[in-house]
């Protein structure tokens, strides 16, 4: 956590990208700590989950109610192509001759990167005042609680079917290697 906080209270006071400083810096971390990165950093990944729900209790308590003024087609039409079409595509392209399914690819797209950072990210240009930052908000708003619902909604169900499918496949393969 102390590392972090360096890390992105140095890159601040220099007028840098206090997230992109953190980032290097666990980098660099983790290439120095090797094998032993998963003991030293359990309990930040605690910490680091517990602001995340706070971050999200925030989000819902505090933006959504507010962003729901904002809503118009566009926005909505941009959330929902950004939920889907703009988050998938690359994925699956990116994936593409990696050997993985089909399916694989489509869950890896669908619950890809998380709304987490949108929010983070539009923080980040608020404080810049940037003309249209209402629009921008609005969509991240938008795209972040359908984002929730959706997810919230498939998680649970698609993680299950999805995991005895492979299951099932891996035991076909298995039984048809041995023939």
């Amino acid at each position: 956590m102390g590392l972090a906080l360096a890390c992105f209270a140095t890159a601040q006071s220099l007028h840098g990208s206090g997230y992109i400083a953190a980032f290097v810096g666990g980098l660099l971390f983790g290439s120095l700590a090797g094998s032993k990165t998963h003991k030293l950093v359990h309990s930040a990944e605690g910490i680091g989950e517990m602001l995340a729900m706070a971050t999200w209790v925030i989000f819902g308590a505090v933006v959504v109610g507010q962003a729901w003024v904002g809503l118009s087609w566009p926005v909505l039409i941009y959330s929902l192509l950004s939920l889907t079409v703009i988050r998938i595509l690359p994925m699956v392209l990116s994936l593409t001759g990696s050997g993985e399914s089909a399916e694989s690819k489509l869950f890896l797209g669908w619950f890809g990167p998380r709304g987490l950072a949108s929010i983070e990210f539009v923080i980040i240009v608020a404080t810049y005042q940037l003309p249209g930052f209402e629009t921008i908000a609005y969509t991240v708003a938008c795209t972040v609680t359908l984002c929730v619902l959706a997810h919230g909604l498939t998680a649970n169900a698609w993680a299950r079917g999805f995991g005895r499918r492979s299951k099932a496949a891996e035991a076909a393969e298995s039984d048809a290697s041995i023939e």
